[in-house]
């Protein structure tokens, strides 16, 4: 078993790598016209040098005690309840580039000027999901942003955030946790899997029945002798409370932080994209596949190919700050070799060298023959409606001032130049998670979101349906869902159910009355292209705020489908509540709710 030694004070700091993350100690401290697009045609794609793969193996296997069984931790008591820590990477190079704007606002293409009536279904359930008080309970401490993720299968949904997780019955009840990420690798052969140190992802393979839990490693972002390790954990069964088989993966290149990791589902593979930086000025997207078929049996053997798309070599414009891996929604697997398409976006406002609005597609081809092979190319670029993704952010302040550059979206009682307004995060340039898959036979969906400047001063959500027919792209619908209320709408996530109807989510504030909150819309596939046409519905609405000079927002939300009946969406994402505002600075909660759209059975 883990010992409290591996939390000390220096340790917990160097390893418990949240993005800008916050611990806050006790109460004390406390705290989307063109609607419709003509399917856009490709770009000439740029060359670019070949990618060399890497091959290796993992470096540990074993099988987890039951989470049912894990015990339940002690609280231990770190820091100074009185001070405020915010971790930042302790990196000379810092966290790599940052995009920025080099033109003024320009029209969102993509608006949606009807603002219809709400439609939408109510709510199946909601019901409360982890919280911070949840870390301060099980570590003394709070941390920012939570980064909500959570997955359905048939009987569960599991949920993690940093740095916790918990599983649920499909009522609500809560069946194990809330558990340290950590706990889940504890007596694991690398050690620093059981570290805190978060940016958490959970996928289901409904494929095969099987759930997957991952973090990635942060130690070596104090200690120079050290590589990072991706940490993979595969259920043994269809039981999200049963044993996994644990797994560790080390980073292509040894030293460089992989950053954001985003999971999903392959036929082959389990498909990994990271944004990497390394000790000094090094800085670019890697792209790994871990062998699918040997880590659902348990084999010590199951193999990893990555790649480096390093933005010395490749045109940053081409890879931004990363690219999202498809994730397969339904049971209809793409064509037996069929490449896997890898998405990002570039933003021709933003300072790193686009010269038009678009989506880059790439293609991942992996075989896990007796001597793999694997490739990975820059398969075509998509223009897209206009669009600014450089919202118009409070600069950063001078040292001590707290004032980050993310200060961005005004929240009710907070002054317009103040350090605790919300963090939109769409100065980097990648669409948000998920990367939903759809076969449906004669063509393939693939549906994402991006944050945007829809209006000037107001987010909004981009969102996109991308068809790939005889392996031709193309756009067939975008829209950016942004009614003119003065709502900032971000930080979303969207999936498509097996009718081709589609959900989106996001999270909701102003400056006014609009506290933190979570709402969703929809439309049905035979609806106006680019049209959320039924209108926004709420899961909750928040009543509080969040106060810490940390504006982080989480990372990303997640929307998934049910496995059960391939229609029921289930969503999580955070929000406030004015007993969260009492408790913390930082004291976000996370919802979680399910819904259907009409005609879906």
């Amino acid at each position: 078993m883990k010992t409290l030694r591996k939390f000390s004070r220096s340790r917990f700091f160097s390893h418990a790598r949240i993005t800008t993350a916050v611990i806050l100690m006790s109460a004390a401290a406390a705290m989307l016209f063109m609607a419709a697009s003509p399917p856009a045609s490709a770009q000439p794609t740029a060359r670019t040098h070949p990618l060399t793969p890497k091959f290796s193996k993992a470096v540990a296997l074993d099988i987890s005690p039951a989470v049912r069984d894990l015990p339940r931790a002690a609280r231990p008591l770190f820091f100074d309840p009185n001070k405020i820590i915010e971790v930042r990477p302790e990196r000379r190079g810092g966290e790599g580039p940052e995009a920025h704007r080099v033109k003024g606002y320009s029209a969102d293409e993509a608006r949606q000027l009807l603002s219809p009536a709400p439609t939408i279904p109510t709510p199946l359930l909601t019901f409360e999901g982890l919280s911070n008080q949840d870390n301060f309970n099980l570590y003394g401490g709070r941390v920012n942003p939570p980064d909500p993720d959570g997955e359905v299968g048939p009987n569960h949904y599991l949920e993690l955030i940093n740095l916790v997780f918990a599983v649920y019955d499909k009522q609500g009840n809560r069946l194990t946790g809330p558990t340290k990420i950590g706990d889940l690798w504890a007596g694991f052969a690398i050690p620093d899997c059981t570290d805190p140190s978060g940016d958490p992802v959970v996928l289901y393979d409904q494929l095969e029945d099987r759930w997957i839990l991952s973090q990635f490693t942060t130690s070596g972002l104090s200690d120079p002798n050290k590589p990072f390790w991706n940490c993979v954990a595969v259920s043994t069964t269809g039981d999200p409370t049963g044993t996994y088989f644990r797994y560790a993966f080390e980073t292509k290149n040894f030293q460089f932080f992989p950053d954001y990791p985003k999971y999903g589902l392959w036929r082959n593979s389990y498909i990994l994209t990271t944004r990497e930086f390394g000790p000094t000025v090094e800085y670019g997207i890697g792209v790994y596949a871990l062998e699918r078929d040997k880590m659902l049996l348990g084999d010590p053997n199951a193999r990893a190919v990555s790649f480096f798309l390093d933005s010395a070599v490749v045109p940053i414009s081409q890879i931004g700050d990363g690219l999202l891996p498809p994730d397969i929604e339904g049971k209809t697997k793409p064509a037996n070799g069929a490449p896997a398409p890898l998405v990002g976006t570039q933003d021709d406002g933003a300072s790193y060298g686009a010269t038009f609005d678009a989506l880059n597609i790439w293609e991942l081809n992996v075989k896990w023959l007796a001597n793999p092979v694997a490739s990975l190319t820059l398969k075509t670029q998509l223009p897209v409606a206009s669009f600014d993704s450089i919202f118009p952010c409070g600069p950063a302040g001078p040292p001590g001032s707290g004032l980050t550059g993310r200060d961005c979206l005004p929240q009710p009682g907070i002054a317009p130049t103040a350090n605790n307004r919300l963090d939109i995060l769409s100065y980097r340039q990648r669409p948000t998670f998920r990367l939903a898959y759809r076969n449906f036979g004669t063509y393939e969906s693939l549906v994402t979101n991006q944050s945007v400047e829809a209006l000037p001063g107001v987010a909004g959500a981009r969102w996109y349906e991308i068809r790939r027919t005889g392996g031709t792209y193309s756009v067939f619908q975008q829209g950016t869902f942004a009614p003119n209320d003065g709502v900032h709408r971000w930080m979303g996530s969207v999936a498509m159910d097996k009718k081709g109807d589609i959900a989106l989510g996001y999270s909701v504030v102003n400056g006014t009355d609009v506290f933190p909150g979570i709402r969703y819309t929809g439309r049905l596939s035979g609806d106006t292209l680019g049209q959320m046409t039924l209108g926004e519905g709420t899961i909750i609405n928040g009543s509080g705020i969040q106060r810490t000079s940390n504006s982080r927002w989480g990372d990303y939300t997640d929307m998934t489908v049910d496995p059960t009946d391939d229609c029921t969406f289930w969503y999580v994402n955070e929000y406030y509540t004015a007993a969260g505002q009492a408790s913390s600075t930082a004291g976000w909660q996370t919802r979680i709710a399910s819904f259907k759209l009409p005609g879906c059975q």
